[in-house]
């Protein structure tokens, strides 16, 4: 062995410095706390500790109808004033109103006060010019805190869109407007509303079923391991029980549909065709029709048929494939540790995407607090120009545009740094990409390494190396670090790529071009494409550089060619392969979601009085079946690397050697059987 790729590996090297370098500059220049508090117009954050707005953690917007949406309220400024307060409105009111009743009832003047610019108290002040100078608000509604940002408080009464019972309200410019102009607002506020509603109830679910969550997950890991096992001694078995029960399954399919089409004969109407009846939303009108059930009779039919001719045609690559399976069962048997190093790679992968998400995040608000000229006056010339709050009032934009202000807009900045972080960003998802790619790749070149001592050993179990996964994980380290990070480079960069493809047709998906539109799509398809045939080669150049330690460029080659001069084998191999290591996903998840559907809805009368009171009990039912697919999956992998190390060290065997003395086979007796080869020279003992 010799290290490969070095080039690469001196690059991968440099660059993972440069990407925590990176991490260090962005979380220097970066602050996430303008990600979770909001914002004044003074640059201040709202509820910050040990400031004056410590106790002020709501933000409020003087004038909310200059805000289109809650999207504007979020992500951009909206074009008034905005103050940080400890609590929202809870009442109507106009300033005109209580500066005239001052006198007479201060506590409407002390508490619409608290909605003023800090420090004013100056109820003598002309309206026009608190309106002009923007002190306080012309009008208060009752809101209520969402965000952390004051939205009206919108309710609807007999199918009347209402603000605390109410259609109409004065704007404190003496006119009377209706609560539908903010029905825009008030729209996308109330579908965000009850998404919080429907969050708040899945977290408290969460939180008082998940004891019970992973048990489910326990008990697929275990059925996962069961399978496998079974594999070893039943692969043959198992695999035409579940032939024969999709068989059946569709065979009762047909059956069900013929009776359905026979029992509806001679009903009104069940001799409509689709076409009469057009489209209709309930879908249980077409099955009411007799056509329906002829359809689906003769599309199960169909498959029924194509299955079984499947079966005739491809009963030999069946036998190989049972074979495989049997001898990757036997050799995880005999290197049982290969089953958990999945949990080595999702810490890896786990580890990336923390980085990346945080420095994401520090790059995102790395800027600093840039303000802008907001005037009243449209024809100022200065609106919208950058200022500066401490020297504002000395300049003569305050004489020029009556009512300017110097107020915040957003985060930015003019320095070198600032003016890349666009690029700072895209360097962050495609180095993350790379080391996530590295991640897979360093997992399937150690699994094909500990696989492939594990065919090569002449007499099994006595010439496997001790800890062969050990020892295969330090060789992929210490000499393919290099091959291991050029084949994720390309990955990463066809990957990048496809992001970008998709961000462009998120941009462009409102335009009436429809040739963009073509050919975003023919480009999105070909990359797509390209990204699962590097998948495929890369896979298989890891295998090789376990096996023979060459280059990637080299083992990526003869493992093209070596599974080219078996492509037939390989394409039956690899369905069928991948058709039972489903099958078992789908059994493992399939099971434990039936009996989590039964103990959740609690119909076991057993555990009865142990399920919990859930607000909806499909969240900890899917969480169960999701999570069980994946505990199968990341076992399976496993088993589906092994399989794919032992053909490709199959291939190979039957090319170098030819049975003799002098060059016998390494393969077991049972594929030496199925191919039908020279008899095995005798293993010396």
């Amino acid at each position: 062995r010799h290290c490969t790729d070095v080039v690469c590996c001196v690059i991968f090297i440099v660059v993972i410095l440069g990407y925590i370098a990176l991490g260090v500059v962005a979380w220097v220049h970066g602050d996430p706390r303008k990600v979770i508090y909001p914002t004044d117009s003074y640059g201040q954050f709202c509820g910050q500790k040990d400031t004056l707005n410590e106790n002020k953690t709501i933000l409020f917007y003087f004038n909310i109808l200059k805000c289109a949406s809650p999207t504007v309220l979020i992500n951009l400024q909206c074009p008034t004033t905005q103050l940080c307060v400890s609590k929202c409105p809870d009442r109507f009111a106009t300033y005109i109103d209580v500066q005239a009743s001052y006198r007479y009832r201060p506590d409407q003047w002390n508490y619409f006060r608290q909605f003023c610019k800090p420090g004013f108290n100056n109820p003598r002040k002309s309206v026009a010019q608190v309106l002009r100078d923007e002190d306080c608000p012309s009008m208060i509604i009752p809101s209520r805190p969402f965000l952390k940002r004051c939205f009206p408080d919108f309710s609807t009464k007999n199918g009347v869109l209402t603000v605390a019972n109410q259609t109409t309200f004065k704007d404190g410019r003496g006119k009377t407007r209706n609560v539908t102009d903010l029905r825009e607002a008030a729209n996308g506020i109330n579908n965000v509303l009850d998404a919080r509603s429907v969050g708040m109830k899945i977290f408290e679910d969460y939180a008082i079923s998940w004891y019970w969550i992973l048990i489910g997950l326990f008990i697929a890991m275990m059925l996962s391991l069961l399978f496998l096992v079974l594999l070893r001694f039943t692969a043959g078995v198992l695999f035409w029980i579940f032939i024969f029960g999709v068989i059946g399954i569709i065979g009762y399919g047909i059956w069900h549909c013929y009776w359905e089409y026979d029992h509806l004969k001679g009903i009104p109407g069940s001799d409509l065709t689709v076409y009469d009846i057009g489209f209709q939303t309930d879908f249980k009108v077409y099955l009411q029709l007799r056509q329906t059930w002829l359809a689906f009779m003769i599309m199960l039919c169909g498959v029924e048929v194509i299955i079984i001719l499947m079966l005739i045609f491809l009963r030999n690559r069946i036998r190989i494939a049972i074979a495989l399976l049997k001898e990757g069962s036997r050799a995880i048997g005999y290197i049982m540790s290969t089953l958990f190093y999945p949990i080595i790679t999702f810490l890896l992968i786990a580890i990336c995407i923390s980085y990346w998400a945080v420095t994401a995040v520090f790059l995102a608000t790395s800027g600093e607090p840039v303000y802008k000229v907001m005037a009243n006056q449209t024809l100022c010339k200065y609106a919208n120009l950058t200022c500066d709050p401490e020297t504002f009032n000395t300049t003569n934009v305050t004489k020029l545009c009556p009512g300017a202000q110097c107020t915040f807009a957003f985060y930015g900045g003019e320095s070198l740094y600032h003016k890349y972080i666009f690029i700072f960003q895209l360097a962050n998802v495609f180095v993350f990409l790379w080391l996530v790619n590295f991640a897979i790749a360093l997992g399937q070149c150690t699994l094909a390494g500990a696989f492939a001592s594990y065919y090569w050993a002449y007499r099994k179990p006595a010439d496997i190396p001790l800890w062969p996964l050990f020892s295969s994980f330090g060789r992929a380290i210490r000499y393919h670090t290099g091959s291991l990070a050029f084949g994720a480079l390309i990955l990463a960069i066809v990957q990048l790529i496809r992001v970008i493809l998709e961000y462009l047709d998120h941009k462009l998906k409102g335009t009436q071009n429809s040739f963009t539109r073509f050919l975003l799509c023919c480009l999105k398809c070909c990359f797509w494409c390209l990204e699962k045939f590097l998948k495929f080669i890369n896979r298989n150049a890891y295998i090789m550089i376990a096996i023979y330690g060459k280059n990637f460029c080299t083992s990526a080659k003869e493992a093209f060619f070596l599974l080219m001069r078996n492509v037939v084998r390989v394409a039956v191999l690899d369905k069928v392969t991948d058709f039972l290591l489903f099958l078992g996903k789908i059994l493992v998840a399939g099971g434990v979601g039936v009996l989590a559907f039964f103990f959740f809805t609690q119909r076991i009368p057993v555990f009865a009085q142990e399920v919990p009171m859930l607000n909806f009990y499909w969240v900890p039912l899917l969480t169960v079946i999701i999570g069980s697919y994946l505990v199968a999956h990341g076992f399976f992998s496993v088993y589906a690397m092994c399989v794919d190390t032992l053909f490709l060290c199959f291939c190979e065997d039957l090319e170098r050697n030819d049975g003799s003395t002098a060059k016998p086979y390494f393969m077991s007796a049972s594929l030496h059987r199925i191919l039908g080869k020279k008899k095995l020279s005798p293993k010396k003992a």
